[in-house]
């Protein structure tokens, strides 16, 4: 069995440091892999897990769906592909989105994870913040979050389980191989989450 090979969707957002983050999990787990940036649609059919970065969510789905990864991401993903998004890229994974500012957003949507979530809660760009948090769930107890223009989620379907809340607005969750977080792990010396991600598609491929 070679390494895994495990993508970072390249289209906008905290792509680089999202592939060190992972290349350092794989190191510290002693785990053979590759991590690649994600930019062509053919490039989705190899992969083992793929993190959807950081971003703009609006603009990762509209230049996703222009060259056509947005359909193969969702094949690869109901398949059982391992999938990490963040911020927007946890947007991107949902059901449902709208803005706390603006309403209801007509953007693309994976439609994978079964929750409803809020763009912006906690404010826009100047309303960054960071905060210790707890994912006992997975084995996390204490994680640094830094949160940018934060998304929250409203409502989860009975297959989504809460793995942390941040005063009582739930901030990550996680549905069968599905992780999405509203905070920025990538920006942090932790890798206890990307660690997390790793092992979910080592084990998908064992």
């Amino acid at each position: 069995m070679s390494g895994l090979n495990i993508g970072v969707l390249a289209v906008q957002g905290d792509v680089a440091e999202n592939i060190m983050a992972t290349k350092m999990a794989l190191e510290e787990l002693g785990l053979e892999g590759i991590v690649t940036e994600i930019k062509y649609p053919e490039q989705i059919s190899d992969l083992d897990g793929l993190i959807i970065p950081g971003g703009e969510s609006t603009v990762i789905g509209q230049l996703s769906l222009v060259n056509g990864s947005l359909k193969q991401i969702k094949a690869k993903i109901a398949s059982g592909m391992p999938v990490f998004g963040i911020c927007a890229g946890m947007i991107l994974l949902s059901k449902k989105a709208k803005d706390r500012v603006v309403g209801e957003m007509d953007q693309p949507l994976l439609d994978l994870l079964d929750v409803k979530v809020e763009r912006n809660t906690f404010g826009r760009q100047l309303d960054s913040f960071e905060s210790e948090i707890s994912m006992d769930k997975i084995g996390i107890p204490k994680f640094h979050g830094v949160f940018i223009r934060a998304p929250s989620i409203t409502e989860t379907g009975k297959n989504v389980e809460v793995i942390s809340k941040f005063n009582e607005k739930i901030i990550a969750v996680k549905q069968g191989k599905i992780l999405g977080t509203s905070f920025h792990p990538e920006l942090t010396n932790d890798l206890s989450l990307h660690k997390y991600f790793v092992n979910l598609v080592n084990e998908k491929n064992q």
